[in-house]
């Protein structure tokens, strides 16, 4: 297939167009050429969205975009365009939401059909190559919609329109009388509607396909652990346990998989997310930090070795994902059969006994109908033990021995492909995450990693004029979005909090700066998704709900809430509108709004602060730092201030003015700028914390 003639995609930057390059369409990148010929021929656009890791987009470019009876129709009916959703999440915020109007799921590939001037008529993801199951294929889709657009046209004219204009609608924030109160059970009543929808047996919410949910889950664990709700904390705690014995859990490379086929975990698709990675990455953490559990802080070491062995480039940043498939076949690379283990572990039968058992690999297997197992912990540990009647210490030798060799000889398989941008969004996510991580799990390499992907993205894609959307081969491309501003923002404060330099606070100011002048929609509230310099769509969306990451909205709240607290006053306000307006939607509906409800926790219950004065060479004040850090703090801000330095003190002149400070590292815990007694104890630090 791949030696057909390059199309026009061959000259683009993005690993998924590329993957289409040799397709028999004519495929167009989106931009003006395409819209222009679809107005000129009077054609309809076929708007196909996806992305380079994405399984179900390689099944319709094989059975579809590269058969030539296909291509022939949509060449001769169609101007077809292919877009990365990475490089373009507003054109997929877009075009998702008519998927969702029209009554149906989104995801990818996402299948639009518009008029010359954008207006979407038809939608869908993936379609078969023929009928089947009661599911039209593709050609009748093409045949049936070339015919309406050229013999019913006014139908599809006013259908277009009618969608445009509920597009425009969408943004808008419902409110009801329920909801409308924004009060101390913010936590009860959110996590409370969560809960009636938490799987009891094998955690997570609703059946399949299961994603992780990190959002929903960290109000459970706010909810468990700041208003000591049992229910709430168990709940996560199944979740996190469950996720980290399943298939959606790299058994052998670490990481987890985007999401389970099933509702035990068991069977995932195998790609895995840079951003995904990125938030189970704090969720672990912040477990750790809360029920103080090592199975916790293991996972979440597990998942930073994994980033910064496979998705860290050599000169800093990370980058976006790794494919579900090699060879042409979906997990191909992690799966594995009774066969394949034992020749792998040749020669120490122990350690194929305890593998096979631990990973519950059968002839049968688990996985479709290949006779291949998902690795997953079928059984503990100390059961193997006792069914090969062996000391446990010799068992758990064994199985580190079955994956290091397995480890190995999965390396030598054909792995699969990575997407190397360097998006500034997503690496703001994993930049926070390993800031965040560090300390608590005593891991400084994922502190230096943060920093060098923080310098590489601000050197690269941060200038005067704002932030670009990602660098790919040397190529930058932009403009930013609203989630690249917010994402990198607050990775920015992270890294303050995590390293106690006060340069990162001028960079999240100057961040902001930008936001809110880029975003803020100062008239009704709320802030847009794109730029006011950006392209104009059909549409200008503000989009509050969390998706796959969270909304940039809740993020951008978070960042001005922090920096109203920090630094200066005037960042609290656009946040607090913000949140009082998103408040009635996220009561009603906490699915869509988790990172907005950990928001409003903050402004609700107010922060906890720790402020810790002390020389940045000083080991005590270090000391204190640590403990600081390693506290269970939501809705914290900490602080390490040099009193010796002026531009140190001035980062965080809200909170550290009025501090005594004779030389001796000290903390302080405040709460609503009433501070505690000064203390210089590490351990009183965190009974001080510990007590809220």
């Amino acid at each position: 297939m791949r030696d057909r003639a390059q199309n026009r995609l061959a000259r683009e930057a993005s690993p998924y167009l590329q993957q289409h390059a040799h397709n028999p369409v004519d495929w167009f990148p989106w931009g003006e050429e395409a819209l222009t010929k679809a107005k000129t021929e009077d054609k309809p656009i076929l708007l196909s969205i996806g992305y380079s890791a994405c399984h179900w987009c390689h099944v319709m470019e094989r059975e579809s975009f590269e058969d030539a009876g296909i291509a022939r129709q949509m060449n001769e009916h169609f101007v077809s365009i292919k877009v990365d959703r990475e490089e373009r999440p507003d054109l997929d915020h877009i075009y998702q939401l008519v998927v969702q109007l029209m009554g149906r799921s989104g995801g990818w590939p996402l299948t639009v059909f518009l008029t010359p001037d954008q207006k979407p008529f038809f939608a869908g993801t993936y379609f078969p190559p023929r009928d089947r199951y009661g599911i039209s294929g593709f050609p009748t889709v093409l045949t049936a919609l070339a015919d309406i657009y050229k013999t019913r046209r006014g139908e599809v004219e006013k259908s277009a329109q009618e969608i445009a204009q509920a597009l425009a609608r969408v943004g808008d924030l419902k409110t009801s009388a329920a909801a409308s109160r924004l009060g101390p059970d913010l936590l009860e009543h959110t996590a409370g509607k969560l809960l009636g929808r938490f799987d009891p047996r094998y955690g997570g919410f609703g059946g399949r396909p299961k994603f992780p949910n990190t959002m929903c889950l960290d109000v459970l664990l706010r909810r468990g652990v700041e208003e000591r709700h049992e229910h709430a904390a168990e709940s996560v705690r199944l979740a996190l346990t469950r996720m980290r014995a399943g298939g959606i859990w790299d058994h052998l490379g670490g990481g987890f998989h985007r999401y389970s086929t099933d509702e035990r975990w068991l069977v995932p698709h195998f790609e895995k997310m840079l951003y995904d990675n990125a938030l189970l990455l704090r969720l672990y953490t912040d477990a750790f930090r809360a029920f103080g559990d090592d199975a916790y802080a293991a996972t979440a070491r597990d998942i930073g070795a994994y980033l910064l062995a496979e998705m860290q480039s050599p000169a800093g940043g990370f980058f976006a994902s790794q494919d579900a498939d090699s060879e042409g076949e979906e997990g191909k690379f992690f799966v594995w059969t009774e066969d394949q283990i034992r020749s792998a572990l040749a020669g120490d039968e122990l350690a194929a006994r305890t593998a096979l058992r631990y990973y519950g690999v059968t002839a049968a297997g688990n996985f479709e109908s290949s006779g291949a197992t998902v690795l997953h912990e079928d059984r503990p540990l100390t059961a193997v033990a006792a069914e090969l009647e062996m000391p446990l210490a010799d068992v758990e030798q064994a199985l580190t021995r079955a994956r290091s060799k397995l480890w190995a000889a999965r390396e030598k398989r054909e792995k699969t492909f990575r997407d190397e941008k360097i998006l500034a969004s997503w690496n703001g996510l994993v930049i926070g995450a390993l800031a965040n991580a560090a300390s608590p799990l005593g891991a400084p390499s994922l502190l230096a990693a943060a920093v060098r992907a923080y310098d590489r993205v601000e050197r690269e894609l941060v200038s005067e004029r704002g932030v670009a959307r990602l660098v790919k081969d040397g190529v930058v491309r932009g403009p930013g979005f609203l989630d690249d501003y917010a994402f990198l923002a607050s990775a920015a404060l992270d890294l303050y909090e995590a390293t106690g330099h006060h340069r990162y606070v001028g960079a999240a100011a100057r961040l902001a700066d930008q936001l809110l002048l880029q975003f803020w929609d100062s008239g009704e509230g709320g802030f847009f998704f794109t730029p006011n310099d950006g392209e104009k769509l059909i549409t200008r969306s503000k989009d509050p709900f969390d998706q796959a990451v969270p909304s940039g909205g809740s993020i951008a709240a978070s960042v001005l809430l922090r920096l109203g607290a920090l630094s200066d006053e005037k960042y609290g306000e656009p946040a607090r509108r913000y949140l009082e307006q998103v408040a009635p939607s996220a009561l009603d509906n906490p699915f869509a709004f988790g990172q907005t409800i950990g928001v409003l926790d903050r402004l609700v219950r107010g922060s906890t602060d720790v402020v810790i004065l002390g020389a940045v060479d000083d080991a005590r004040a270090a000391a204190l730092h640590r403990a600081a850090l390693a506290s269970y703090l939501p809705n914290g801000n900490v602080v390490w201030a040099d009193p010796a330095d002026a531009a140190s003190i001035a980062a965080a002149t809200l909170l550290t003015r009025d501090k005594p400070s004779d030389g001796t590292p000290v903390a302080f815990m405040c709460r609503d700028r009433t501070c505690s007694v000064p203390v210089t104890v590490p351990s009183e630090l965190r009974a001080l914390l510990a007590s809220g």
